[in-house]
C-alpha cells in the first residue's frame, strides 16, 4: 500500500476517533507530507508501506537534519514570529506528528518500527502568556465599541469580548456558540451555567458572571435575526456566523486606538482569565477545569506569571516568614 494512502487513513482516523480539530488535521497533513515529500527523495521512489516498515533511525535523522537546514535558510527567519525558537517549536510539531502516525500504523497494520520513538525531542524555550492587565481587561470589555459605529456590531462586540475575558473561552468556542446552548445555560440577569465544546470535542461547564449574562442579554435585544434554537450567537454584516478573521481585525483596531501592545489578542483575554484568576487565590485544578486543559502541565504557566504575587502569597502564609518579620 502506498504511504500517502495510509497517510489519508490516519487523517480519518484521527478526525472520526481521536476527534482531533480542522487545525490539528491540517498541521498533521501538512507535517507528514513534508515527510512523505523527503522520503521519496531519500529513497528514489513512492514510499510505500513496506518502506515505512524498513526506515532507518539513521534515515529519520536525515530528515530532521533537512528540516534543520530549511529553517536556517528561511529568509525570513528573525523577523516577526520567526524566530529560531519558533522554528524548533515546528520541528517538535512534526516530529510529534510522526510519532503519532507511527503509532496508528503498528495499531492498524502491523508496520513494528521504533525508528520514530529514538528520536530525541527538540528543546524549546517556555512560551508564557501575555495577559492583559485586570484593568485593560475590564475596560476593553466595554470600551471596544469605540471600534465600530454601528450598534448592533458594538453590541455584538461587548458581548463578545466580556465572553472572552468573562468565560476564558477560545474565540473559535465563542463564535460556535448558537443560541440554543445560552437557553440551555439558563441565562438570567444573575447568570447561568455554559456547556462549552472545546478541543477534541471535550465538554466543560463554565460559570457565567452576571457582568457577562447582562451583556449577552442586551445583545439578544439587539439581535437583528431570530435569537433562538441553532443560530449563531455572534453574527458577521451579512448574518452569517462570524469570521474570527473579523474579530481579530476589531481588536487590532481597538489596541491601536488605545496603544496596547501587538500581544493584546482575542486569546490574551482567555490568558487575562486564568492569570487574573490565579492572582486572586485560584488554585490550579480549577483553573484547568475552567480553560479545558487536558493536562495540568498545561495550566502551571500560570503559576510563572506573576513571581511577586507569588512571593506575598508565601510572606502571608508561611509561619517562618511571619516569625522573621
Amino acid at each position: 500500500m502506498r504511504a500517502f494512502e495510509l497517510l489519508q487513513q490516519f487523517l480519518g482516523w484521527m478526525k472520526d476517533s481521536r476527534r482531533a480539530s480542522e487545525h490539528s488535521l491540517i498541521a498533521y497533513q501538512q507535517d507528514l507530507t513534508r515527510f512523505l515529500g523527503f522520503l521519496t527523495q531519500h529513497v528514489g521512489e513512492e514510499p510505500t508501506k513496506d518502506t515505512l516498515s524498513i526506515i532507518s533511525h539513521k534515515d529519520l535523522r536525515s530528515w530532521l537534519a533537512d528540516e534543520n537546514d530549511k529553517a536556517s535558510n528561511n529568509p525570513r527567519l528573525g523577523h516577526g514570529r520567526h524566530t529560531q525558537d519558533a522554528a524548533i517549536r515546528t520541528r517538535r510539531r512534526r516530529l510529534s506528528a510522526l510519532k503519532s502516525f507511527y503509532r496508528y500504523l503498528a495499531l492498524y497494520h502491523q508496520v513494528e518500527n521504533s525508528a520514530a520513538t529514538l528520536l530525541s525531542t527538540p528543546k524549546t524555550k517556555q512560551i508564557l502568556p501575555h495577559p492583559l492587565s485586570q484593568e485593560e481587561a475590564m475596560a476593553l470589555s466595554k470600551d471596544i465599541a469605540i471600534v465600530d459605529q454601528s450598534p448592533i456590531a458594538q453590541g455584538r462586540d461587548i458581548a463578545l469580548f466580556t465572553l472572552l475575558y468573562g468565560c476564558g473561552l477560545r474565540l473559535s468556542e465563542a463564535l460556535g456558540l448558537d443560541w440554543i446552548d445560552l437557553h440551555h445555560s439558563r441565562l438570567d440577569e444573575e447568570g447561568g451555567v455554559l456547556r462549552v465544546t472545546g478541543k477534541g470535542n471535550k465538554e466543560r461547564l463554565i460559570p457565567i458572571l452576571p457582568m457577562v449574562a447582562e451583556a449577552l442579554m442586551q445583545w439578544k435585544k439587539q439581535y437583528p435575526g431570530i435569537s433562538e434554537g441553532k443560530n449563531p450567537v455572534f453574527i458577521g454584516l451579512r448574518g452569517k456566523r462570524l469570521n474570527p478573521s473579523i474579530a481579530q481585525k476589531t481588536m487590532r483596531e481597538y489596541r491601536r486606538m488605545m496603544g496596547l501592545s501587538d500581544l493584546a489578542t482575542p486569546h490574551a483575554l482567555r490568558h487575562s482569565f486564568a492569570t487574573h484568576i490565579m492572582q486572586n487565590g485560584g488554585d490550579l485544578r480549577t483553573i484547568q477545569t475552567l480553560l479545558g486543559h487536558v493536562s495540568l502541565s498545561t495550566t502551571q504557566k500560570y503559576t510563572l506569571m506573576d513571581e511577586a504575587h507569588l512571593l506575598k502569597i508565601w510572606e502571608n502564609a508561611h509561619p517562618r516568614a511571619r516569625q522573621d518579620k
